[in-house]
């Protein structure tokens, strides 16, 4: 960032007194004796007395280049350096068939449970600009959709290409979180965190949630669970033969497995049961992971009084040259 600034701006005051000068220059009369004026208004024009005040008008503004020159003007450079020790962050986000349910509302409308979570996921993404951050999908399998990355534009274009039933129509948790610390567990980093969210219970994959949990003991990544989704049944729109229609179906949280999960690693399970309580979730979460950030400004400042002292000089060296030959007076 470049400015501007003076270093003895005290200087400008003297700027002041310029007005008394040129009223008391104005005020200054020169008699000379003559036997008759007559001759004098004769040859008296317009054009000599423009001519008359530039020797004064050239004395002032080298005055007033010269106070600007004292004043020290200089301009800045300034650097702001931030040196930050982030936490990694996995988003491991369940994209199964589950989370067609319509239970709940953005806008007043009833939405999937994906259509809220990655509004909700996209301002917490937002919120943390100096942490790594990536992205797990899982359903009836596991994958990363974005590696770990400080360029967050690339995590919101991925985050907004999920799609229910990606990864499956089933729910993998055991291969998520072993995805996820295949991504975490050989980086150096203040704190290694993973923030699973599910709305349903392991039906799939190769590896259990607690054998997953005990890996990420060993590699001390910390694991926040979240629940989605209200207690009972939840609507889902399905095609008939009349069309679109509504159910409801219970969608079984497995929140004892969540809960462990969260507490053999020293983190904590959240249940989200509307749009508030999640975004409640998140903001707790990043609260609880906080990243150091110090930042270091280093100003560099160029002097810039030459650039006034120079012409004030010539304009004084003018204005001595000129009242002493051309327009010189009388007496």
């Amino acid at each position: 960032m470049t400015f501007f600034r003076f270093e003895d701006p005290w200087f400008l005051l003297l700027l002041l007194f310029l007005p008394i000068m040129v009223w008391q220059e104005r005020r200054t009369v020169t008699a000379v004796h003559y036997s008759s004026l007559t001759a004098l208004k004769m040859v008296r024009s317009h054009r000599s007395e423009v001519m008359a005040t530039i020797p004064s008008f050239l004395r002032f503004i080298a005055i007033t280049l010269f106070i600007v020159a004292f004043a020290r003007p200089q301009e800045g450079h300034k650097k702001t350096e931030i040196l930050s020790e982030g936490v990694d962050i996995v988003l491991a986000l369940d994209t199964s068939g589950s989370m067609r349910a319509l239970d709940f509302k953005k806008d007043g409308e009833p939405v999937t449970r994906l259509t809220v979570v990655k509004d909700v996921v996209a301002e917490f993404i937002d919120g943390r600009k100096t942490d790594r951050m990536g992205m797990v999908v899982f359903g009836g399998e596991a994958f990363t959709q974005c590696p770990l990355t400080l360029d967050h534009d690339i995590l919101f274009s991925f985050l907004d290409k999920l799609k229910i039933g990606m990864a499956g129509d089933a729910t993998a948790i055991g291969s998520a979180i072993g995805i996820s610390i295949k991504r975490l567990k050989d980086l150096k980093s203040k704190s290694k965190v993973i923030i699973l969210l599910t709305d349903g219970r392991n039906t799939a994959g190769k590896i259990t949630p607690l054998q997953a949990v005990e890996l990420a003991k060993t590699f001390g990544i910390k694991i926040y669970t979240v629940g989605v989704g209200k207690r009972g049944k939840a609507p889902f729109l399905v095609d008939s033969l009349f069309g679109k229609r509504l159910i409801y179906q219970n969608v079984d949280i497995d929140e004892k497995t969540l809960t462990k999960i969260s507490e053999m690693t020293d983190a904590k399970y959240f249940r989200a049961t509307d749009l508030e309580s999640l975004k409640d979730i998140y903001e707790q979460i990043d609260q609880l992971e906080t990243s150091e950030v110090r930042v270091l400004d280093h100003s560099e400042y160029t002097e810039m009084f030459h650039y006034f002292l120079i012409p004030g000089l010539f304009l004084l060296l003018t204005e001595v040259i000129i009242s002493n030959s051309i327009l010189r007076r009388i007496p």
